[in-house]
């Protein structure tokens, strides 16, 4: 088999084209959303340990997310995408609902609206993609 025929018959990477740009923001959120979550943690996680603690779980999820994009690891990114539309979806609502449980925003509480509500759309956008690219 030549070179050509086995570059043709091999797939897109998942963080070509457009998957490079999602994989932009998660790891611009990784690392903002980390940074912020490791400084509360350590100076002061009393105030507000559920909001900081998922602050540090959304960061672990962006990570995730990113690098099995990036390594095109389907499954594993659907997994991770779709875990965060769940929290940011179960956080937005709570944090509306139960505001005491949050003293403190999380980067998904009232559905990511300190961060533009990015946290909100980028799972759904996240998600399409990889729909669209599983199905293409």
């Amino acid at each position: 088999m030549s070179e050509t025929g086995s570059a043709e018959a091999a797939p897109r990477s998942l963080a070509a084209g457009f998957g490079r740009l999602i994989v932009l923001v998660y790891v611009v959120f990784a690392v903002s959303a980390g940074a912020r979550a490791l400084f509360q943690v350590a100076t002061k996680f009393g105030d507000a340990p559920v909001s900081f603690a998922l602050s540090a779980i959304a960061a672990v999820i962006y990570l995730v997310a990113a690098v099995a994009i990036i390594r095109g690891a389907g499954r594993l990114a659907m997994l991770a995408v779709g875990i965060e539309m769940a929290g940011v979806l179960a956080v937005g609502g709570l944090s509306f609902a139960v505001p005491q449980w949050f003293p403190e925003p999380s980067v998904w509480s009232h559905f990511g609206s300190g961060y533009g509500y990015v946290p909100l759309v980028l799972p759904a956008v996240g998600l399409v993609y990889l729909l669209k690219r599983r199905s293409g």
